[in-house]
């Protein structure tokens, strides 16, 4: 691949690797500086690139990593009295309850979310970019839609029991 095809793939890329890099990060700034690091990572990487007709994918997981990367060098801890402070007055306001509700899917979850609902992705790029099994891509979208449905229904927020189910907030029965 040259330069000039380089370019042209990133440039048709550029709106997807934002979006990508958003869920993970949801600073722009953060998210500005995973996507040119990927993209300067990708282009000194070029050479590993098996087939040009991947180039998207590669490219995505490169942006994916990095975020990672960025999200482990940027851990700072926060009381959850600004940051909730912080949400209403910055956030609250500008973006929809489809949003909000995807940002509070788990990241596991909301990245396939992400890709398959927004970016239009199919399972098997997902499962690809990902590297996980399709079945599983399948399940987190199934259970991510199964989420945002109650989370936009009534605001259902879910807690993680000690064996590792999620729990609507609420009493629980027991027969």
């Amino acid at each position: 691949m040259n330069k000039k095809t380089f370019a042209e793939n990133v440039l048709a890329a550029e709106t997807t690797l934002y979006h990508v890099a958003k869920t993970i990060l949801h600073n722009d700034t953060l998210c500005e500086d995973a996507v040119q690091e990927g993209i300067l990572k990708a282009y000194e990487k070029l050479n590993t690139l098996k087939e040009e007709s991947y180039f998207k994918t590669w490219l995505t997981r490169i942006v994916i990593n990095e975020c990672y990367s960025q999200l482990r060098k940027a851990r700072i801890t926060v009381p959850w009295e600004k940051w909730a402070e912080h949400e209403m007055t910055e956030e609250g306001e500008d973006y929809s309850e489809l949003y909000q509700a995807i940002r509070r899917l788990r990241p596991k979850i909301r990245i396939v979310v992400v890709l398959y609902y927004i970016e239009g992705y199919s399972v098997n790029e997902i499962s690809e970019t990902l590297s996980i099994p399709s079945g599983t891509v399948k399940s987190r979208l199934a259970k991510g839609r199964d989420m945002l449905k109650k989370y936009l229904e009534g605001g259902v927020q879910y807690e993680k029991n000690r064996l590792g189910k999620y729990l609507s907030g609420g009493t629980r029965k027991f027969s």
